[in-house]
């Protein structure tokens, strides 16, 4: 996939995720629910034809719109489109690694993490 820039530049940019599978909800096609919120960023197309989708971390409760912070891409590798991290505060590697899981771990991912997000950690 050859798009990857679309997402990253989208690091350390505040943006509005519309949210179409609150924490909780269940996937409406797969068996499983949601342990996050998550959703997709309006006015954005990602591999898919769709808008670019986005887990939403750093919120213990179902919403239905977010403003934060774009702090990470996860990029699959064996899929058509790639995935953001919007947080309000400091996330880690670790943190988003096992938050998204229970998608992720489906897909072959790598992180790339916000610049801004590797320099709180250090």
């Amino acid at each position: 996939m050859d798009d990857l820039e679309k997402y990253t530049a989208l690091l350390d940019q505040e943006v509005d995720v519309q949210v179409d599978r609150p924490l909780g909800s269940t996937h409406p096609g797969l068996d499983f629910a949601y342990e996050v919120n998550y959703g997709f960023v309006p006015g954005t197309q990602a591999g898919d034809g769709h808008e670019i989708d986005a887990y939403i971390l750093g919120v213990d409760e179902p919403l239905t719109t977010f403003r934060g912070v774009c702090v990470a891409v996860i990029v699959r590798h064996d899929d058509n489109e790639h995935k953001l991290v919007v947080a309000n505060g400091n996330i880690d590697e670790a943190m988003i690694k096992s938050r998204t899981r229970f998608v992720e771990q489906h897909y072959q991912t790598s992180l790339i993490m916000s610049q801004s997000v590797i320099r709180a950690g250090q």
